[in-house]
């Protein structure tokens, strides 16, 4: 298991380097770099460009070295834990991920907990009540959320609740406590306002867990050991629990690899929609600006998060599952 371990760690620094170097050239790909992007924001308004600040802040930003030159710096920066500054909120990127991160892992984590809590009982029901009516009922539910985008979700409960109850459902914070510091009545506002996310971005991965492990949980009943266990007379309970259950939930744990990311990014589409003020709409609106720093570093840490992430779910499995093995068989 330890050398499986340190071989892992040892493919998860190549990965993250060959995933930098891709995410550089991805960011930098498109004609023109943030200073273009900027001189044609005030080119828009009517206001005139000062060749001596662009000449500035192409300095300030090393804008006006080589590619290659930018990435190593860029690399040895963030070594050091220094994410560099945002080119277009013109703040460390540290500071802005950090002002963001609280909410968008609260919502992430309460919308994966309802995800699993629902999706879980409902997948063992529908596969041990196959083709009842019950099974029916969470078929078609599950059908409708995979088919309907959560963005889409998401545009309909705001018209509903503006024209059914007058008022808007996006972002996290009322009016008066957007801007206001931390307090029990900041909390409480947070706490109305989080089941309609929650709810919009967990309702497409409760719907696809439940179809996965009802897939899975049926496929395990059909072999001859779960047969054998009936015949010997053990409890349907205990037999659910002991062995097919326990089976059928290796492609559940497999997607904790996922589970990582996107605590941190967050439904960004939903995000945008709602007017959440979560990391989401922050990538996007650096991927739109070229903003390489803020961009780069985002990606980085989601890159770092999934590899993590895909190895935690691997232990994950070898404790569920008594099959899995990761050491080398002797022959």
């Amino acid at each position: 298991m330890a050398g499986y371990i340190l071989r892992r760690i040892v493919y998860m620094v190549f990965v993250l380097w060959l995933v930098s170097a891709v995410s550089f050239i991805l960011i930098q790909l498109p004609p023109g770099d943030y200073i273009t992007e900027y001189i044609s924001q005030l080119e828009a308004t009517g206001e005139a460009v000062d060749q001596a600040m662009i000449a500035s802040l192409t300095k300030q930003y090393g804008l006006d070295r080589p590619l290659h030159a930018q990435y190593l710096l860029w690399i040895r920066k963030m070594t050091y834990g220094d994410f560099g500054v945002s080119f277009t909120f013109n703040r460390p990127v540290s500071e802005l991920l950090s002002e963001r991160l609280p909410i968008t892992i609260t919502v992430s984590i309460l919308s994966f907990i309802v995800v699993y809590v629902i999706a879980i009982p409902i997948g063992i029901y529908s596969a041990t009540n196959q083709y009842g009516f019950g099974d029916y009922v969470v078929t078609v539910i599950g059908f409708i959320g995979l088919a309907v985008p959560n963005f889409l979700l998401a545009l309909a409960l705001m018209v509903a609740f503006f024209y059914l109850f007058g008022f808007s459902i996006g972002g996290l914070f009322s009016g008066e406590y957007i801007d206001a510091p931390w307090s029990l009545g900041k909390v409480i506002d947070l706490l109305k306002h989080l089941p309609v996310p929650v709810i919009v971005i967990g309702m497409a991965g409760t719907a696809s867990l439940i179809r996965v492990l009802r897939s899975s949980l049926l496929d395990e009943l059909g072999k001859q050991y779960v047969i054998t266990a009936r015949a010997k007379g053990l409890s349907q309970r205990r037999l659910l629990l002991k062995y097919p259950v326990r089976v059928a939930l290796n492609p559940v744990i497999s997607t904790v690899g996922w589970l990582l990311p996107a605590i941190v990014s967050g439904q960004t589409i939903v995000a945008i929609v709602l007017g959440l003020p979560t990391i989401g709409p922050l990538v996007f609106t650096a991927l739109l600006q070229q903003d390489m720093f803020l961009a780069g570093s985002t990606i980085m840490l989601l890159s770092f998060l999934t590899v993590i992430g895909t190895l935690v779910s691997d232990l994950m499995l070898v404790v569920v599952d008594p099959r899995i093995r990761f050491e080398r068989v002797a022959r």
